[in-house]
């Protein structure tokens, strides 16, 4: 079982409460191979009716198939979806015109007023979604703390984006109870979770189970093995080949999970999302 849920993000959904009071647009990061896992219910009471703008992040690391097909899910009224990569310089201007769109109730009616006000979102998300990454790229100075790995930012910070926009920068919230395992198992396995709360070697044996059969040529041709094989053989095969052997030449299994899993999130295998639109709704 994978739980995850510090003290640190239950006092950031009791800030967030208060926050959403002042803020125009929700700017909603999701990582683009997991969209679905990504998406917090704690946030759901909080965000009400606020306009979202969702971020579709790390969208050159996911299946761009399935990336068109989550983007269409995640579209409704009063919502807007961007594709991007956080580190991309034209993310800016996509994300502020973006901003305004949603905002254009409340710019028309100071506008009659001759006044320009300051539009404020608030940036969420789960943790190592790129939050932070993305306010930087926004600002165009490293103004908040980023780090490939879940847990860097601890607490909401204001940030001054332009003379006109101030987003509130948060720490990554994961909820109380992951209900379903699959969606606690996609996190750690985008790093939304840290490695140091999980079983490292099941995690990464269940990565590799769960590639090879959705994406079968990806794992022949990245690790050369035969699928025909059990699953358990065909791992020990890679513990072989990529030399995760212990002395005795005993299989490290857990030295060939944590290869596996750098190798996703590295794209060394290929770009791929981890769930399908067709699940959730069966799931339904």
């Amino acid at each position: 079982m994978i739980q995850w849920f510090p003290g640190h993000m239950q006092k950031t959904l009791k800030e967030l409460e208060q926050q959403v009071k002042i803020v125009d647009v929700v700017l909603y990061i999701l990582d683009s191979r997991a969209p679905f896992s990504c998406s917090n219910p704690s946030f759901e009471k909080i965000i009400q009716n606020k306009p979202i703008l969702y971020i579709f992040n790390k969208y050159d690391l996911a299946d761009e198939a399935k990336t068109k097909q989550w983007v269409t899910y995640f579209t409704r009224s009063n919502s807007m979806v961007l594709k991007t990569n956080a580190t991309n310089g034209a993310t800016k201007s996509l994300v502020q015109n973006a901003l305004y769109k949603l905002a254009e109730t409340k710019l028309e009616k100071y506008k009659q007023k001759g006044v320009q006000p300051v539009i404020r979102a608030m940036v969420i998300g789960v943790p190592n979604s790129g939050k932070s990454t993305l306010i930087n790229t926004l600002v165009g100075a490293g103004k908040t703390k980023t780090g490939n790995i879940a847990g860097v930012t601890r607490t909401t910070q204001w940030v001054k984006v332009s003379e006109h926009i101030e987003v509130l920068d948060t720490p990554g919230t994961l909820w109380p109870s992951f209900e379903n395992q699959q969606v606690a198992q996609n996190l750690a396995y985008i790093g939304s979770i840290k490695d140091n709360v999980v079983d490292v070697q099941e995690l990464g044996y269940a990565l590799f189970c769960k590639l090879c059969e959705m994406y079968p040529a990806y794992m022949q041709q990245r690790y050369n093995i035969n699928l025909q094989q059990e699953r358990i053989e065909a791992y020990e095969a890679v513990c072989v080949m990529r030399g995760c052997l212990r002395k005795g030449k005993e299989y490290d299994y857990e030295r060939c999970g944590q290869m596996i899993l750098d190798d996703f999130r590295k794209t060394r295998i290929g770009k791929i999302t981890l769930e399908s639109v067709e699940e959730v709704y069966e799931a339904k």
